[in-house]
């Protein structure tokens, strides 16, 4: 399948840099094409797709959100407990561990503390917030 320049920067760039999920998002990318476009994955095609999957434009997903989004506003951005967020978000402790929190502390939006994760004013702004007390400005 024909596949642009900025349609394939679009799927990197939402893939976290791994290969898996970049050949998974390729695909759904491909079919969305097939289905709803002209059979050629574009830059609006590819993004189009990948809103479907809830995915946004600094890759993160919708389970990404929801734990940025709980550690917010359930926990002031903490510190917290893995097991505490993977039972607030209703997904399993290793799961988090293994996929998401890579991803977010990599990123940014997240720190792991002896204490429990923190919630970092980046993490605060992914989800539309901003950053409760000095604390946290603190961990720039």
């Amino acid at each position: 399948m024909p596949i642009e320049e900025a349609g394939a920067r679009e799927i990197a760039t939402r893939s976290r840099g791994t290969p898996r999920i970049a050949n998974n998002l390729i695909n759904f990318a491909r079919d969305y094409a097939q289905q709803r476009g002209d059979g050629r994955i574009t830059q609006k095609s590819a993004a189009a797709a990948l809103e479907l999957l809830e995915i946004d434009a600094r890759g993160l997903d919708e389970m990404d959100k929801r734990v940025l989004r709980v550690m917010a506003e359930n926990y002031r951005g903490g510190p917290v407990g893995l097991g505490t967020v993977a039972m607030a978000v209703s997904e399993e402790a290793d799961t988090l561990e293994e996929v998401h929190e890579p991803f977010l502390i990599q990123e940014g939006y997240l720190q792991r503390t002896p204490q429990g994760r923190v919630l970092t004013p980046k993490g605060y702004h992914a989800v539309g917030l901003k950053p409760l007390g000095a604390a946290q400005d603190t961990l720039l």
